[in-house]
């Protein structure tokens, strides 16, 4: 072969893919997770696989990796890497395969972490597997975390996992991924939960070291503007099969495929313009038309035996917080001494009924504070917490039931959030136990109807929290937080970790929740673009106080504060013009 032949020859595949199929025994029944996948990944090059839970991306992933779970084998097909057949592998060929060969890091740093473990004897753990010396692993331990943007590495080497922040923890995953130098980084979901700053120190932080090394990565996200951002050819999955593959921006400004065209239209996008916030005269009146409906026996035709007390509207300011400050005491060097953090300082918002309220800003910027205070779950250091012109620390006995009542949270982690040892049925219906509302028969009739409005089918109430995926999870939350048809919901990031198609399903069913019973939302997020689609007044929020604050539209097309566009700047894919 001549010279020129050979410099204009096409580079060989680092991964190639090909009819993949992989199966799981459900109760002595093949059930195949992955039908026929094939896709290809070059030296070097990012690829993203994008779809919904259970669309087969992770499960495809885990395959490459020899790590599916349980009953799950390779069926059919090829996984060929670096020129070796996977496919048929066994678990020694694997060994020497990950770690210099193929790096992970994986989707939750929480879970994925040993809380036990220093992290530098987990960084050091994964060295000596690829057979470094123990004095070197030491030192490499160091500077792989300085690698992965840590600050004083020689410091944090030495700490916990739950020492660590979140972005924190992804870095250590990475300064673990990257470790042995591999060929091709597998990244599951690896900034779904951080702040878009963060994320986005991470994603850049992770390209500029995968470019120096010549590290491939596979990219698993359901995060369509991440992908176009981050990744140079794109995977569609669904149902186990590769629908659409291509360069990543022609497949989001022309998707082919009908289920692509579902998920870029589904992807909440800066030019999403949320309905105008009504005012407090229209607060008051659609409050009114939702008790008079109830009144005709529509929520009583749902729930026999009372949800809501059928009580009038209060008032239109249905939560009003005054001065804000909490503060917390933080250990010092001797015993016996501390110093106080201010957590919040002098936040003021007022939350008009049937109107959602937005709370933005990076981990550590007080947001969930503010949540827990106004849920009654912290007492402010000073400053007040008002609903329906009710302080709510001075409620106590039935009074604090009541609101409780009235109340509900939606949290964060959806692996945190269930009791494992509780059915989804038994979870969805203890508010309506603890409340006293409704017989056993009436509480199966609710559960099928929450199951039903959060998109899940009825036989979920049999299975348990270990049985669901993270987004079906939070759907379960979100319906156990509707049982007791609440008037105010405390949302924090509850749909971060949804896949696109599931997050506009459960953004669609808020607000359609909203308009129905006038419920009012305060929704604590760090992505700006659902903020964009579903809030009608927004507070942005940096080391406890206020930035700035109005309608969301104002704040986002005119913001007045440097911060407030850093956010904006930093949001995955916010320079992209999707499809119409």
């Amino acid at each position: 072969m001549s010279d020129d032949s050979m410099q204009n020859a096409e580079p060989s595949p680092l991964l190639e893919i090909r009819d993949l199929v992989v199966e799981f025994d459900v109760q002595g029944k093949p059930v195949q997770a992955v039908r026929g996948a094939g896709l290809t990944v070059y030296p070097g090059q990012t690829v993203a696989i994008v779809g919904e839970s259970g669309s087969g991306k992770s499960t495809t992933a885990a395959a490459v990796m020899g790590l599916l779970q349980g009953t799950g084998k390779v069926a059919s097909g090829q996984i060929v890497f670096n020129g070796q057949d996977l496919s048929k592998a066994s678990e020694k060929d694997f060994q020497k395969i990950r770690g210099d060969g193929i790096g992970l890091v994986p989707q939750d740093p929480n879970t994925n972490l040993n809380p036990l473990w220093r992290i530098g004897f987990q960084i050091r753990e994964t060295l000596k597997a690829n057979n470094a010396e123990e004095g070197d692993a030491r030192k490499r331990a160091v500077a792989l975390l300085a690698e992965a943007g840590m600050k004083d590495p020689d410091k944090r080497v030495n700490q916990y996992p739950h020492e660590f922040s979140g972005g924190m923890k992804q870095r250590a995953l990475i300064a673990i991924g990257l470790a042995c130098r591999p060929k091709l980084l597998i990244a599951d979901e690896p900034t779904s939960a951080l702040d878009v700053t963060v994320q986005r120190q991470i994603l850049d932080h992770l390209e500029t070291l995968t470019t120096d090394l010549g590290t491939a990565v596979l990219l698993i996200t359901h995060d369509l503007g991440l992908a176009a951002e981050r990744a140079s050819h794109l995977v569609v999955m669904y149902k186990g099969r590769v629908v659409e593959s291509g360069p990543a921006l022609d497949i989001l400004q022309d998707p082919q495929h009908e289920y692509t065209r579902r998920l870029v239209a589904a992807a909440p996008s800066l030019s999403a313009r949320r309905t105008e916030a009504p005012s407090a005269a229209d607060a008051v009146t659609e409050a009114a038309a939702v008790s008079t409906v109830k009144e005709r026996g529509v929520e009583l035709e749902t729930v026999e035996d009372g949800l809501r007390d059928a009580a009038t509207p209060g008032p239109a300011e249905v939560v009003v917080a005054s001065n804000l400050v909490k503060d917390f005491p933080i250990r010092g060097s001797l015993p016996f001494q501390s110093s106080d953090f201010r957590a919040v300082d002098d936040v003021s918002f007022t939350m008009l009924r049937g109107t959602t309220t937005a709370v933005v800003g990076e981990s550590g910027s007080g947001k969930s504070t503010v949540a827990r205070m106004v849920l009654g779950l912290l007492e402010p250091t000073s400053g007040t917490v008002e609903f329906d012109g009710v302080d709510v620390r001075s409620l106590s006995g039935t009074e604090a039931k009541k609101f409780r009542r009235r109340v509900q949270p939606v949290f964060q982690n959806p692996y945190g959030s269930l009791d494992p040892m509780y059915s989804i049925y038994r979870a969805i219906t203890e508010p309506l136990v603890v409340h006293g509302v409704g017989d056993k028969a009436s509480r199966v009739d609710r559960a099928k109807e929450l199951l039903e409005m959060v998109a899940l089918p009825a036989d979920t109430m049999h299975r348990y929290p270990n049985e669901l995926s993270g987004g079906q999870r939070q759907r379960v939350a979100i319906a156990r937080a509707l049982a007791l048809n609440p008037e105010v919901i405390v949302l924090d990031e509850a749909v971060s970790a949804l896949d696109v198609l599931v997050q506009a399903q459960i953004l669609t069913l808020l607000e359609g929740l909203q308009q129905e019973l006038g419920l009012t939302y305060l929704f604590i997020t760090h992505d700006l673009a659902v903020v964009k689609q579903i809030a009608h007044q927004t507070l942005v929020m940096a080391g406890g106080r206020v930035m700035e604050q109005g309608p969301t539209d104002q704040v986002y097309d005119n913001p007045s504060s440097d911060y407030t566009r850093k956010l904006i700047d930093a949001i995955p894919g916010g320079s992209i013009e999707l499809a119409g």
